[in-house]
Formats: C-alpha cells, sequence, structure tokens
C-alpha cells in the first residue's frame, strides 16, 4: 500500500512539473510572435514543433481567433491550469483517499 501511494503521488508530481514546464514554453511561444524570431534557429523550431500541434487542435475545435488575434495560446494555459488545479488533485484524492 505504501509504494502504490508513493508512486501515485510520484507521478502526480512529475505531470504536474511535465505541465509548469509547457507552460512555460506556451509563454515564450506566444511572446515570440510579437518579436518575429529567425524561424531558421533551431531553439525557435523546436518551440513551434512542440506547441503549434496543440494550437492547432485548439484552433480546429475552438473558434479562438477574433479581429485577427488568436487566443488558442490563452486557452492552453487556462487549460493547464485547469489540469494542475483541478484534475491531478481530484484523482489523486480519489486512489489515495487518506492523502491530504
Amino acid at each position: 500500500m505504501y509504494a502504490w501511494t508513493n508512486l501515485i503521488i510520484f507521478i502526480a508530481q512529475t505531470l504536474d512539473g511535465l505541465l509548469t514546464l509547457y507552460l512555460y514554453v506556451v509563454i515564450i511561444s506566444a511572446l515570440m510572435t510579437w518579436i518575429e524570431p529567425n524561424p531558421y534557429n533551431p531553439i525557435v523550431r523546436f518551440i513551434y514543433s512542440i506547441t503549434e500541434p496543440v494550437f492547432d487542435w485548439f484552433r480546429e475545435h475552438i473558434p479562438v481567433v477574433f479581429g485577427g488575434i488568436d487566443f488558442s495560446p490563452l486557452i492552453v494555459i487556462i487549460a493547464i491550469q485547469l489540469i494542475q488545479r483541478v484534475v491531478i488533485p481530484s484523482v489523486v484524492h480519489a486512489l489515495i483517499p487518506a492523502y491530504v
């Protein structure tokens, strides 16, 4: 039972950390649209390659472009925050009832 509890907590904390890291990448990607970076820079290409598929998914399923402004990064940030603050604690609490 003790190993199961530690495993669930480890997975939840790892997922939370990865989502926080991705949140920062989304913010950087949104800020990069203001400065028009060199598209051949490997760092820029990497950031766009991991954020654009998610942005495109939201653009396809939710109308997030209003007046020429793309709100898909904001929707992704809200989704990440929802997962971190509601979904992960709820799943941990459901799997480990004594966990506070």
